[in-house]
């Protein structure tokens, strides 16, 4: 029971592990990682069955509630939209998260949790692409959410967002990379409320 309690203390430091590619861009406040898993996992919750039959709701909610566990060692690394953008290659990043997730998960003795999240690392069955799609939704409604409070003022403290205008990257970065039609149609309605926000055409 120990090493269980060391593991989820550990874990539950997602609470307070604010997501870097907010941090970058200088939002007020930004969300945490376990915020950004809730609001995944709502989303599956909500979508699954549009989805298609294909897509177990429960299994879709599980996997999206494990899908970044293991940033709780490692760390949120953001995604580019260009990869010489990347801090790390995608190879180092998944190598790492694979370690911290055996490791993290060990205690408790049951395999099924490292299992949802290698199928979603994978993205190999239609619930991991769903999952997968949701996570990338989540992050443009939170960039949608940012825009509206007024909780990013535009100005690029970093210097390292210079191809792109507002929050517009989060945009870039998950258009190439869905997978589902419910993905899809999600990310272009808001990609529109963006855009009326805005007052512009978002750059992808």
């Amino acid at each position: 029971m120990d090493a269980e309690l060391g593991s989820l203390l550990e874990l539950l430091e997602l609470k307070d592990e604010t997501r870097t590619g907010w941090d970058l861009r200088g939002v007020e406040s930004p969300e945490s990682v376990a915020a950004h898993t809730w609001g995944t996992a709502m989303l599956c919750l909500l979508y699954a069955d549009r989805a298609g039959e294909a897509v177990d709701r429960e299994r879709a909610v599980a996997m999206a509630v494990v899908h970044d566990a293991a940033e709780a060692r490692t760390g949120d690394v953001a995604t580019r939209a260009t990869a010489d953008d990347q801090r790390i290659t995608a190879e180092t990043k998944e190598t790492i998260e694979r370690d911290a997730i055996g490791d993290l998960l060990d205690p408790f003795q049951d395999d099924e949790p490292c299992h949802l999240w290698e199928e979603y690392e994978e993205r190999e069955t239609p619930v991991s692409r769903f999952v997968k799609d949701m996570d990338l939704v989540d992050n443009c409604l939170q960039a949608l959410t940012y825009e509206r409070a007024n909780r990013y003022d535009g100005s690029d403290p970093t210097d390292e967002f210079n191809e792109f205008d507002d929050l517009d990257e989060f945009f870039a970065t998950a258009a190439p990379r869905l997978r589902t039609p419910i993905g899809e149609s999600l990310f272009e309605a808001i990609k529109e409320r963006y855009e009326r926000e805005i007052g512009r055409e978002c750059q992808l």
